[in-house]
């Protein structure tokens, strides 16, 4: 059972925090009692249904923690819960949000994946409130007055602020469509103004007590800190980082007026949810800190919430089994992933290809020893992005890995390296191409110039419409790229489930070189 309900004696944080002003925790006798507020939060799930399952029940465990009367409770996520295209998909992350209970999520550069109409669909069945006060949507959107710049959460006697932002990058990271047509997302310096004049105008309704949904990343989540004043809590993500505990300028910093603030973060992919639990003077000033981050894969999926799931999305389909399987990479947008390895072949194999490329941001989990059920597949692989073939040359290759390579000496690892199938390559570990090969059906291997690449040589190459419309920038921004040869009205979770029954054993996931990272 997990204790939600302690804090930390660290030094370090009582130092930071007894600067806070008004605060006379060290008077017992004429101290008011401290508003106290336990905080369950979740970043960049990405639509992983079965760590979904796993949250619940550490959501329901969290619901039945802490009984003192006098704190309040919160459940708050901070963007990526809903991805991609696969409508059934986002219906159950949606459920999912109302299941456990979150009052507000911002909105994440994942939720844009959905066109306007659908996302608005889902938000006439959700319970919760879509954040972002730096966005801006056309008036004939059907997400038009749809996505709130903040809200007043009353819990326990007690006003909270809720204020949320999405990610200013977000032209890179979502593939062109109708949501990117529709809303605008401010620049960071405008979003943290934006951010400054709506804390004033909640304290102007006398709540001081504000709470920042932040799908930003942690770089630009410091600054905010730093460069704001009344924000005293901000619950990050977009960047993947995962902050355990409270240290002194790491998520632990001083606003404008020298007032602490707190961030937090809990990772990707569901792997980890966190609980915040603090303490505010009742001048609205943070004065006790404790953050919990918790591991959901130390979880059972309950019946409950299996069916719950299953009665959206139907049962899952046997596809065949596992024998051996390489441990995932500890980092997978920057080492050979197997596991994502296995998908790239399926994608070159069943659409008959040269070669294929996948970007390894794509890969979300990994096969393990054991039953393949097709679950597993869009666990492994959540995007829901439609195929198709192009018609690539070998200098669009070579940048296209160069792109990727760059990620081996990016602080957030991305836009990651590219998967392929059919090529074999290295890189140094400052991220340059060394050397590339393309390796024919019959696995004969000849070598492709890197300094010189022939832009007539050309290869047909599996991909999805993300990475060719242009998506982390592996290709030029185009929402009708000339390469394309054909489209396809599925995902690459079809051809991994056809070629898996096609190979009708046990198969076997290990690492083969085919993409190295070696010393410069």
């Amino acid at each position: 059972m997990i204790n939600f309900n302690l804090y930390p004696n660290s030094n370090l944080v009582k130092k930071q925090l007894q600067g806070a002003k008004n605060d006379n925790s060290d008077n017992k006798s004429t101290s008011p009692a401290p508003v106290k507020t336990s905080i369950f939060y979740l970043n960049d799930i990405h639509g992983k249904m079965t760590n979904m399952e796993r949250i619940k029940t550490v959501s329901d465990i969290f619901d039945k923690s802490n009984k003192d009367e006098n704190t309040a409770k919160l459940k708050l996520a901070s963007g990526d819960i809903i991805l991609g295209e696969n409508f059934l998909s986002n219906i159950v992350a949606n459920k999912f949000l109302n299941w456990i209970g979150v009052k507000a999520n911002a909105m994440g550069n994942h939720e844009m994946d959905v066109v306007p109409s659908k996302m608005a669909e889902l938000l006439n069945n959700a319970n919760y409130k879509l954040l972002a006060i730096n966005a801006t949507v056309d008036p004939k959107s059907p997400m038009a007055n749809r996505i709130q710049k903040s809200l007043i959460e009353e819990n326990n006697g007690q006003k909270f602020g809720i204020i949320g932002i999405a990610p200013s990058d977000v032209a890179e990271r979502v593939k062109l469509n109708e949501t990117v047509k529709d809303i605008k997302i401010d620049n960071l310096e405008t979003t943290i103004q934006k951010v400054q004049d709506e804390v004033n105008n909640l304290k102007s309704q006398g709540v001081n007590k504000i709470i920042l949904l932040s799908h930003s990343g942690l770089k630009n989540d410091r600054i905010l800190a730093k460069e704001t004043d009344g924000v005293d809590i901000i619950i990050g993500g977009h960047s993947h980082d995962m902050m355990k505990d409270i240290k002194e300028d790491v998520n632990l910093f001083k606003s404008k007026s020298g007032e602490p603030v707190v961030i937090t973060q809990a990772g990707k992919d569901g792997e980890n949810v966190g609980v915040l639990n603090v303490e505010w003077t009742q001048d609205g000033v943070l004065s006790k800190v404790q953050n919990n981050v918790i591991n959901t894969r130390k979880f059972n999926r309950t019946l409950p919430m299996r069916s719950a799931v299953e009665s959206v999305i139907g049962k899952p389909e046997l596809l065949g089994s596992v024998k051996y399987a390489d441990p995932e990479p500890a980092n997978r947008l920057t080492s050979c992933n197997p596991h994502g390895c296995l998908v790239a072949d399926a994608m070159r194999k069943e659409l008959g290809t040269d070669i294929s490329i996948l970007n390894s941001g794509n890969i979300r989990g990994h096969f393990d020893i054991g039953r393949i059920d097709s679950r597993l597949i869009n666990d492994i692989s959540p995007f829901d992005n439609k195929m198709l073939i192009a018609s690539v040359s070998e200098k669009e290759l070579v940048n296209a890995i160069k792109v990727g390579g760059k990620s081996l000496l990016a602080h957030n690892s991305k836009p990651g390296i590219l998967i392929v199938s059919g090529l074999r390559y290295e890189l140094n570990d400052k991220g340059e191409l060394v050397k590339l090969s393309f390796v024919d059906k019959d696995g004969t291997e000849r070598a492709i110039d890197i300094n010189n690449p022939d832009p007539n040589r050309k290869f047909t190459c599996a991909m999805d419409d993300f990475t060719a419309m242009g998506g982390d920038n592996y290709f030029p921004a185009d929402e009708n790229p000339k390469f394309i040869i054909q489209k396809f009205n599925f995902d690459k979770n079809k051809l991994t489930c056809d070629y898996i029954k096609k190979l009708n054993q046990p198969i076997e996931i290990r690492d083969d070189q085919r993409i190295k990272i070696v010393k410069s």
